[in-house]
């Protein structure tokens, strides 16, 4: 019994210390009301842009088709969970086969300039600037925070824009180096534009 307590005596504080110094370097738990969350680094938050700001894209021309419009539809309504937006149509010109390529473009953006007064204006343009949709998100956030003006989105005719649309224009933008028709790029873009409105809410639409 001796030994016993000579053991207990030795050993016991050495062991107590030794816990202690496990319990310091342990991982630690936390209740869920203590847990660290991490935001995502390559998430944006919305901020809170003028509230009577409003997005549009201007096209030319109706869209052609039924199940175009009904798709371009589909990413137009939940665009408007987000945004007041709405597409404006410019109407086909009329006897187009008597003017010029020149001739048409003239019109055309006679037609723009008089929908985007008072505007900040962005083409749609094979020259524009490209993007990431994460940089575009950004940007798109940038825009409709800094402009105190409504802001539009512009895609041209066939043809594209007049020298009087491109000195009016505030920036451009290009979707890819690839060249696609003034119909399908419609869809394209109002379904970036819903894509930019995810990743600035933070929402899991967007994959990288």
């Amino acid at each position: 019994m001796q030994h016993f307590a000579t053991f207990f005596a030795i050993f016991l504080p050495k062991c107590l210390h030794l816990c202690k110094f496990i319990c310091i370097f342990a991982p630690q738990k936390h209740s869920n009301s203590q847990t660290l969350k991490l935001s995502n680094p390559q998430t944006l938050k919305l901020s809170n842009y003028q509230h009577n700001m409003k997005l549009t894209l201007l096209v030319v021309g109706k869209t052609v088709g039924t199940e175009l419009p009904k798709m371009i539809d589909t990413y137009v309504q939940r665009l408007k969970h987000y945004i007041p937006f709405d597409i404006q149509v410019i109407p086909d010109l009329k006897n187009t086969k008597s003017l010029s390529e020149s001739q048409q473009k003239q019109q055309e953006g006679e037609a723009i300039l008089r929908a985007v007064e008072g505007c900040f204006v962005v083409l749609l343009d094979e020259h524009g600037k490209e993007y990431r949709s994460l940089t575009f998100a950004s940007q798109l956030q940038s825009w409709l925070n800094t402009s105190t003006r409504g802001l539009t989105f512009v895609i041209g005719g066939p043809y594209g824009f007049s020298e009087a649309v491109y000195q009016r224009a505030d920036a451009k933008i290009s979707l890819s180096q690839m060249t696609f028709s003034h119909q399908m790029i419609r869809l394209l873009f109002v379904e970036q534009l819903y894509r930019a409105m995810t990743i600035l809410r933070g929402e899991p639409y967007h994959h990288e």
